[in-house]
């Protein structure tokens, strides 16, 4: 008998091990092509990851159960740097404290300390070890189908007997001022809603910003742990409760947090308290479930790359972080660095219509006119700058906030004279119709935004002795080239919009403006000798900080004979600055890409991304060795070399059409789903 308890002891035991072998096996996810692992983290070297969902975005920290940033769309305040608005922190109601047989965990008391970004669900999952008494599940998401609200879900399994106390820990950013506290219980007989909760003035007390949460348990009515709320001090509060585990044992609970601000309603504070209250009352099986379904819903439009899976996670974190930074259905636009941070104050550049714009309009046309929505709503304001600047028609800010008004700071001289951008709004508006066909969208909002900014660049465009049509004194989209004459692709921009406008006018039986063709026919684009694209009128083929003359062939069609893009393509490869953005890497590809030369696009293709990552998440930064992520931009240009390069996918008077590319030799096909109002499948093999 005691013979056969050794043997049944022993098959238990290797019955362990390889339930664990399993388990572990189930935990690397290094050959997923949805998840992104940080392990062997260096906090000191850490470049946070962001789950967002086009209102609210949280961004991560090396520290367990913290998180960096907690940014909210839309609101704007004046603090800083620059004297200009900012988009503001909220309040970061998705911290949380544990302590562990009395003792506060810290980096110095974990190990094992891992974390994962599932993209598939938009969920950022920590685990690590406490010492050697409890094992711990940390997930993140901002929930996709509820916007303004984020839910943490934590799980802590003990492996000795244990008692914890878990805080929620909410707390103001710096910038928040005249902060109030408040903590009430809404006790019913089917449930009990705890709401620590913090309203605050933005720094100029032009908003009031609020935010609330709530604690979700398992346990039924009554039976839930008693909470305690703690009042630290004006900017922090916390309610926390405790509980004793068995070793093995398993708790799970949740923490529901929303946040809003008087940019969004009228009554913030109430409102904030609201839709925590609806999260609670949902649970978090049920939020989950909607999360991930509007999720699924987003990823029926997605790039698969067979054959390749490095290429494959890269192109799908950036498909991830754009479908973050937008909602559609809304009136906003995405900054260079999205919902990741304060990076660029917040503001709207060409780096939405030029660069994220276009993937989002391939694969999420609703998505891509949220943003169009946002200039719509700010052509009144555009209006007036042309006005207070001599102009006709409307001229977009180089940098917009939540007025639409110049918000660039006075420090820096790219703002009166990058007007480049508002041949890149025209641009962008023009491109919805062609994808959606939409008469009606085009009366209402297409044609009156094209007719102002072809105004603009009819008053804009002066006629010179040699009878051609100049645009004096511009910063080029090469921002190093500041206020030359003539630059190839403020003219290229200008010459497409004005053709665009009057299009558009004839579509809708209104006769165009006949100074619009004029102009656009008139317009120079100046060359060298040899006829290569000459960058502006006193380019003397020095160094440049990123493309320009190159976008007169891809995006723009200005330049279409092949003789030309070749020379301009091997001129101005030689001329882009090592330091400077990726995006010029990304245009050069898409052309060579189109040209044929699938094994050059391929190269630009990754150099345009791979030196830009930042540990631990491969995160982009703006330039090679920067520091600034997560930069949208160059997300947004990567994806244009797959969609518009490789792919072949181009938006013309019929719609949407593939060109014949060819496929590098390292992918065995390139599949591009959900393209277009349609959701059309391309395929390239």
């Amino acid at each position: 008998m005691k013979k056969l308890r050794r043997i049944t002891t022993f098959v238990i035991i290797i019955q362990s091990y390889f339930l664990r072998l399993i388990v572990l096996h189930a935990q690397d996810l290094s050959n997923s092509a949805w998840h992104i692992q940080a392990k062997n983290i260096n906090p000191s070297n850490y470049y946070g990851i962001t789950v967002a969902n086009g209102m609210i975005g949280i961004v991560s920290s090396p520290n367990p159960l913290q998180v960096k940033d907690v940014v909210l769309n839309g609101a704007f305040d004046t603090y800083g740097r620059g004297r200009v608005s900012n988009i503001l922190k909220t309040f970061d109601f998705a911290n949380m404290d544990l302590d562990i047989e009395g003792r506060r965990l810290g980096r110095a008391d974990i190990s094992n300390y891992a974390q994962t970004l599932d993209m598939k669900n938009a969920a950022l999952t920590t685990t690590f070890d406490y010492q050697d008494k409890a094992s711990i599940k940390h997930t993140v998401l901002a929930l996709r189908h509820l916007p303004h609200t984020a839910l943490i879900d934590v799980e802590i399994t003990a492996k000795k007997d244990i008692e914890f106390t878990a805080h929620s820990v909410m707390s103001a950013p710096d910038m928040l001022r005249d902060v109030k506290n408040f903590y009430h219980r809404i006790d019913r007989p089917h449930a009990l809603i705890p709401l620590l909760t913090s309203v605050a003035k933005s720094p100029t007390g032009k908003h009031i910003v609020a935010a609330s949460n709530s604690f979700i348990f398992e346990e039924h009515r009554g039976e839930e742990p008693q909470l305690i709320h703690e009042e630290w001090d004006f900017n922090m509060h916390r309610l926390k409760f405790s509980k004793k585990l068995k070793a093995g044992e398993k708790y799970s609970f949740a923490i529901v947090g929303s946040s809003i601000a008087t940019e969004h309603v009228a009554d913030p504070h109430n409102e904030a308290e609201r839709m925590t209250i609806f999260a609670a009352l949902e649970k978090k099986e049920r939020l989950l479930k909607r999360h991930r379904e509007a999720w699924e819903k987003l990823w029926q439009s997605d790039i698969e790359i067979e054959g390749d899976l490095e290429s494959q996670r890269a192109v799908r974190s950036m498909l991830y972080h754009l479908y973050s930074f937008v909602r559609e259905g809304t009136a906003y636009s995405m900054s260079p660095m999205g919902l990741s941070g304060l990076g660029y104050n917040g503001h709207v550049f060409w780096d939405t219509e030029l660069w994220m714009y276009p993937p989002l309009l391939l694969l999420q046309p609703e998505m891509a006119k949220s943003t169009l929505e946002y200039r719509f709503e700010r052509l009144g304001q555009a209006k007036l700058n042309a006005k207070n600047r001599g102009y006709q028609g409307a001229m977009f800010p180089w940098e917009s906030d939540d007025e639409g008004q110049e918000a660039t700071p006075v420090w820096a001289l790219t703002g009166p004279f990058q007007h480049h951008i508002t041949g890149c709004v025209g641009y962008a508006f023009w491109k919805y119709y062609q994808v959606s066909k939409d008469k009606t969208w085009l009366r209402e909002r297409g044609y009156p935004m094209l007719k102002e900014i072809a105004d603009f660049w009819a008053s804009r465009a002066e006629k010179g002795s040699d009878g051609k049509y100049h645009i004096i004194n511009v910063v080029a989209a090469d921002e190093w080239a500041e206020n030359v004459d003539d630059n190839s692709f403020t003219n290229g921009i200008a010459i497409e919009v004005l053709k665009y406008a009057s299009q558009a006018a004839t579509d809708l039986g209104i006769s165009p403006n006949p100074k619009w063709n004029e102009v656009a026919n008139g317009l120079v684009v100046l060359k060298f000798p040899d006829g290569t694209t000459k960058e502006h009128a006193t380019y003397k083929g020095e160094m440049i900080k990123q493309g320009d003359a190159n976008l007169l062939s891809y995006p723009l069609k200005v330049i279409t004979d092949e003789a030309t893009i070749k020379k301009d393509l091997a001129y101005y490869e030689a001329k882009m600055a090592p330091d400077g953005p990726a995006m010029s890497h990304a245009i050069l590809g898409v052309l060579h890409a189109r040209l044929g030369n699938a094994e050059k696009a391929y190269e630009l293709f990754v150099r345009s991304y791979k030196p830009n990552e930042v540990p631990p998440f491969g995160v982009l930064a703006e330039t090679a060795g920067g520091t600034n992520p997560y930069f949208a931009t160059g997300a947004g240009g990567t994806l244009q070399v797959i969609l518009n390069g490789i792919a072949g996918l181009d938006i013309t008077p019929n719609g949407i059409v593939q060109l014949k590319t060819k496929l590098p030799s390292k992918w065995k096909s390139l599949t591009i789903k959900g393209v277009g109002l349609e959701k059309k499948t391309y395929v390239v093999k």
